[in-house]
């Protein structure tokens, strides 16, 4: 694909949905994927030392792959440019009502209206890199059913 052909994923994402949002980050970790930015978003996160691990060996072994060859041509892809966490706020809410406007208003431009929102109130809704929304289903958690987002993983022991 030429240079001139590659189109910033703003204004594709503009043109097929008809709007994009400015980035309001609470915080965000440095562009590029490297060691050093996983131990970043790591740190950040407050993670457990062997999620960490987890995440530097999938690393490891991303960096070892060579890039397809069977699908679209995926080589101008510079993973270099790309910032691969960004946190819109500081804590995942739990009520649509504490929701911050700017969210609410991507959910109602992608079509998401509030009945459904209200109606499927077991879900988690992820806006860039974080969980920003979350609601169970009281049926769902009486059957012992749990959803987790990676974040509340370090509450849980490693075995």
């Amino acid at each position: 694909m030429k240079s001139n052909q590659i189109k910033d994923i703003r204004e594709t994402y503009a043109d097929k949905f008809g709007f994009n949002m400015p980035e309001q980050p609470f915080s965000k970790a440095k562009k590029g994927l490297s060691e050093d930015v996983i131990r970043e978003i790591s740190k950040n996160k407050g993670e457990p030392e062997w999620m960490l691990e987890y995440r530097l060996k999938a690393y490891e072994a991303f960096t070892k792959k060579p890039m397809p060859e069977w699908g679209a041509d995926l080589s101008h892809i510079d993973f270099q440019n790309i910032y691969y966490y960004i946190k819109p706020g500081d804590v995942e809410k739990r009520t649509w009502d504490d929701v911050p406007e700017n969210v609410k208003k991507t959910f109602d431009r992608l079509g998401v209206p509030q009945a459904e929102r209200e109606y499927l109130a077991g879900v988690k809704a992820q806006y860039d890199s974080e969980v920003v929304y979350s609601s169970l289903m009281g049926e769902l958690e009486e059957e012992g059913v749990i959803f987790l987002s990676t974040d509340d993983l370090k509450n849980i022991s490693e075995k």
